[in-house]
């Protein structure tokens, strides 16, 4: 007999059972269901709805029940439908009618609320700590090559000079705001929905305060109804890591194209590359691959549980069981991303010569040059138009702004001088650029500056 039963003349059917199971996938919540259990039933104790008698039998019941799971000498009966039930039904087998007193002054509705709200919570805290390092192997990347020079890219064509650091910091700015966003997610997250009971409280003195401090969360839910049918701390941490995946995926798409032999501007570690069944000379960028690939299903996830919400009416409905598989499979898929794409960061080599070489190329200075003429008095639509006519030229006889004779520049515009060839050397380009938040070494320490406090703060 299911435990809410009482209200039926026959038993459901096999395929109901099955079809409206959930301990397949939120028997991961045991932990969670059980310390949520605890501290309710400290609170009936407390408030004299139970006796402290049975509170601390159940309560020793629960932790001793709670050990044995993590010991694995427990299996979990998918007749029970979901874990909540399962863990209800063990302690009644272990000790007796006064398990049934746990479930006083709670439904299912406020638990699973309650339990999902401590899981997400403890795996945000997982979640920023595989963030923050990788944040911090980019910024120790980033600081080795703060004077590698590297092409910057418009329209993935050459466009500007500037350093590996300089551009390795763009994305620890993505990271650092994809770490806000966990703790913002973190603070909505961070509200006890227990005592909301199935929508509308109960009559029970339940003293809600003291079950919310006793979880360390901030405060309780204002409104029973919002606490059991408020999944939106769900979506916000499935917005939260799309954005971060979305990050992920354009930091691996450069990977793939700059291990390229058309690139080769770095060389993946061989324990972050795998081969080919057929032709022996690959070395291909699998990781980085996986990484952009496992994006669309985070995506899909948000856009699944943003549909499951849409229509349903308040109170709690049973469709919102479909929270828990989108949410696990995300947080799973950023557990596996996140650690592997920081080792894979770590170990790579930089082709310094190939990334000067490619700037070298492309014009990358012509900007600069544009500027030595406004910096000599021209205007700069004057300066540029004279620059493009001087690019055009070398395009056509296959030379650089670097190579031409100083009489070719004079031939343009007699404005020229000796100094044009230190005003657009690559080296030059980049350290000219002090503006903050530009690629110069100046500008690019007092970033890591910046940086280094930002993970400091979040250390403390």
């Amino acid at each position: 007999m299911k435990l809410w039963g009482g209200r039926f003349a026959k038993e459901t059917d096999q395929l109901t059972d099955h079809f409206n199971s959930s301990i397949s996938f939120d028997m991961r919540l045991y932990k969670q269901d059980i310390i949520g259990s605890i501290a309710h039933v400290t609170m009936l104790g407390h408030q004299g709805i139970i006796t402290n008698e049975e509170s601390c039998a159940i309560i020793k019941g629960l932790k001793d029940l709670l050990d044995d799971i993590e010991k694995g000498n427990i299996t979990f009966n998918e007749k029970m439908e979901d874990i909540h039930m399962n863990i209800e039904a063990l302690l009644t087998d272990r000790i007796g009618k006064v398990a049934k007193k746990m479930h006083t002054g709670r439904s299912r509705n406020d638990q699973v609320a309650l339990d999902i709200r401590l899981y997400t919570r403890d795996e945000i805290l997982v979640l920023k700590a595989f963030l923050k390092d990788l944040m911090s192997t980019v910024l120790e990347l980033a600081k080795k090559h703060s004077e590698t020079i590297m092409p910057g890219y418009t329209h993935l064509q050459r466009a500007q000079p500037i350093t590996l650091g300089h551009h390795l910091m763009a994305y620890f700015e993505m990271f650092k705001r994809d770490y806000k966003r966990l703790d913002f997610t973190y603070e909505n997250t961070n509200y006890s929905p227990l005592g909301s009971g199935a929508l509308a409280t109960t009559t029970y003195p339940l003293d809600r305060e003291f079950v919310a401090k006793t979880l360390s969360f901030s405060d309780i839910c204002a409104n029973s109804i919002d606490g059991v049918s408020d999944r939106d701390f769900c979506l916000d941490l499935l917005y939260s890591l799309s954005v971060l995946m979305m990050h992920l995926s354009r930091f691996s798409e450069e990977i793939i194209l700059w291990s390229s032999h058309e690139f080769h501007f770095i060389d993946l570690d061989d324990a972050y590359s795998t081969g080919s069944s057929i032709m022996p000379q690959k070395k291909n960028p699998d990781i980085a691959e996986l990484v952009r690939g496992k994006t669309g299903r985070v995506y899909g996830n948000l856009m699944s549980l943003l549909t499951t919400m849409k229509g349903l009416p308040l109170a709690y409905n049973k469709d919102m069981q479909e929270d828990k598989e989108r949410l696990f499979d995300s947080i799973d898929t950023l557990k596996m991303c996140l650690p592997i794409f920081t080792r894979m960061l770590a170990t790579l080599t930089v082709c310094e010569k190939n990334m000067y070489e490619a700037a070298s190329s492309g014009f990358t200075n012509a900007t600069d040059a544009a500027d030595y003429l406004v910096k000599k008095g021209l205007a700069f639509r004057d300066a540029h138009e004279v620059i493009g006519k001087l690019v055009l030229y070398c395009v056509t006889h296959q030379t650089s702004l670097e190579d031409l004779p100083l009489a070719i520049y004079k031939s343009i515009h007699p404005i020229f001088e000796e100094d044009v060839y230190e005003a657009i050397s690559l080296s030059t380009c980049v350290k000219g650029r002090q503006v903050k938040g530009g690629p110069s070494p100046e500008a690019l320490s007092d970033h890591f500056k910046k940086a280094h406090h930002f993970l400091t703060l979040i250390d403390s």
